[in-house]
Formats: structure tokens, sequence, C-alpha cells
């Protein structure tokens, strides 16, 4: 048997067109789903690309993938609300579940704030199969415009079967990072998306799609955030913390109604100025603090209340009982988790312990 199938393999190689991986051949077939959003990748001068223009830019697609096409939006990423937020992943989570047979789905995006709509996706999204979230830096009327090969690039991950299992992908310059971890570091240079401290999660090269790590927290189909009901977000406001700080601005957003707060705090999860007061005065009105950094890599560590012999003033010791640790989510990403969060729960306890699995 093992010659039979030797033999095969050698044919196969034989007959393939040159340049092209077993790998690929085996993909070809799968059936992928584009849903544009808009963005740069689609914002040629005169007018928008349609999703299907989008698909005609790509040469040779057919090697890689069979991809269909559907428009959802075609606006700048600034411009996608949180209302079309709840519509497109209830979108995708419909397009998944209507059609088993599909390989994955493609969801472009423009960069500003593709990595918030990415993680909201690996968040909401229920199933095992891949969303790879795409986007450009330039548009399709500059010169070097990089829009067609990041496609090719994201349908390709899509029908990989290796892809499977690992949440919400954003796919960029040949890169594959999990949309949990990666963020935007540049405002106009190609490479501009990258996970710090960690590294990407794999490549897509010219013989296939490869993956060096995988994404351990909780995501998409292990994911308890089901938004069948759900019809709006609660609001949460990222507040920085820089030297001098005043409180007032923690105060007015808990006046002006947010059921939350995510602190990007100085360090590990320092504040400065009135800024400790105000979370009290938060606290006080049953609202939501989550501590974070502004550095852009590493963790705040979640702080355990000492014993109440030892005597820690009580304002301070309440203070501690209500803040909630990002842990290694960016502001960004753990307003995001929190808003989520608070469609389910208001317990502070059960938070956390989602601060601590996703």
């Amino acid at each position: 048997m093992g010659r039979v199938v030797q033999a095969f393999i050698l044919v196969l190689v034989a007959v393939l067109p040159a340049g092209t991986s077993i790998a690929a051949q085996e993909t070809a077939s799968a059936r992928v789903r584009l849903i544009a959003t808009g963005g740069t990748i689609s914002n040629r001068e005169g007018g928008r690309l349609t999703a299907k223009e989008l698909i005609e830019l790509v040469p040779n697609l057919t090697n890689y993938a069979q991809v269909e096409a559907e428009q959802f939006a075609n606006v700048s990423s600034s411009q996608l609300t949180l209302n079309q937020w709840l519509q497109l992943s209830q979108r995708v989570n419909h397009v998944l579940a209507e059609d088993p047979g599909l390989a994955g789905v493609v969801v472009t995006s423009g960069t500003d704030t593709l990595e918030e709509t990415a993680y909201f996706l690996h968040l909401t999204v229920r199933s095992e199969r891949p969303v790879v979230v795409v986007g450009a830096m330039r548009n399709p009327s500059t010169l070097g415009y990089e829009g067609a090969a990041n496609l090719q690039q994201a349908f390709r991950v899509a029908a990989a079967p290796q892809s499977r299992g690992k949440g919400a992908l954003v796919v960029l310059n040949g890169e594959i990072n999990s949309a949990r971890e990666v963020t935007k570091t540049d405002s106009l240079r190609l490479h501009t998306f990258a996970t710090r401290g960690y590294g990407v999660l794999g490549l897509v090269d010219r013989d296939g799609v490869v993956y060096y790590r995988d994404m351990l927290r909780r995501h998409t189909y292990r994911s308890e955030f089901d938004l069948a009901g759900v019809t709006e977000l609660p609001r949460v406001d990222v507040i920085l913390v820089y030297q001098g700080a005043s409180g007032d601005l923690i105060e007015s957003v808990v006046d002006a109604g947010a059921h939350g707060i995510v602190v990007a705090a100085a360090g590990a999860g320092a504040t400065s100025g009135t800024q400790n007061e105000a979370i009290a005065y938060a606290h006080k009105r049953g609202v939501f603090t989550v501590m974070s950094t502004r550095t852009g890599s590493g963790r705040v560590i979640p702080r355990q209340l000492p014993p109440l012999e030892q005597g820690m003033p009580e304002g301070r010791r309440l203070n501690i009982a209500h803040r909630i640790a990002a842990q290694d989510l960016a502001p960004l990403k753990a307003r995001i988790l929190l808003m989520l969060a608070l469609t389910r729960t208001s317990d502070v306890t059960e938070i956390r312990r989602m601060f601590s699995e996703y």
C-alpha cells in the first residue's frame, strides 16, 4: 500500500504546474466566503471597489480557493459602528452555520481599527473554522498597492485545514497573527501589524501556510459570548494615565452613563493625579474598572487583598477589591472583552475569571 501511495504522489507531482505545491492543490477546491466592509484596501480614487472587484484583483485565485463574495459595508474602519460589529458577527455566524462545507471566511477591514474588529470576531464567532481579517496600508490607486497580495494570502489561510481552531486571524505581508495579540505599530509603513512579545502564529509562503504556535486562550468555538439575543453593547470608555492627570475625566464618563472604564495605566497599573479618587467614585456608582497598561506589552497582575489585620485603609481596600486586571490585554482589547462580559454578568468575580481565560 505504501508503494501505491508513493507512486500516486510521484505522478501527482509530475502533472502539477511549475511552482505549485501539493498543499496548494489540496486547498484549491476549498470554498471561502469574502465579506467586505470597506477600508483602504477598497478605497480607489473615484469610488470604492466592491467585494466582487476585490476578488478580480487577485491573480490565479482559483489555484488556492473558490471564493464567493458579499458586500457587508464599504466605509472606512473608523466609520463602522458598534451595532455594525454586532451585525457583522451575527452575519459571519449565520454564514458558517448555514454552510457546513465552507472552509472559512475572509473579512476586509480598514487598518485603523482592524485589530479591534478582529478581536471582537475572535470572541463572538462560534465556529472552529477560521475567520481571517485582512486590509491594506495603500489604496488601489497608489503605486505599490499591496491589497491583492494580502487578499491572496488571506484566502490561502482561510482555505488551509491547519487554520481551524485558531480563532480569528489577521493576515498581512505574509504573516499570520492572532486577533487577540496583534496591534498596528506604525501609522504609515506597510509592515505595521505585529504581535509584541510573542511573535507571529505563522507565515504564508510559496509552499503553503505554516504555523509555529497556537492560541491557548479561549476564543470562537470555546467562547461563552453568544450575541444571538444582544441588540446593543454597553458603553465602555478608555482613560489614559499621564503625569498629574485629573480624575474629572473618569467622573465625567461615569456621569455620562458608562457601564465600564478601562484605564490605560502607567507601567503595571499605576495611576496619577486624582485618578484614584475618581476610580473610587466609579465603584460607588457600580461602574467596573479594568486596569491595563499603556506600555504596549506586558501584564497587569491581579492584586490579592491582604488580611484585614494588616490594617489597610478601607478606601484603598475597596479600590483593590473592585478593580479588574486586564493581564496582558492592550487597552483597546480590554475594552472589547469588558463590553462583552457586561452583556452576561455584573459580578466582578465572574468578570475577573473572563479576563484570566480570554
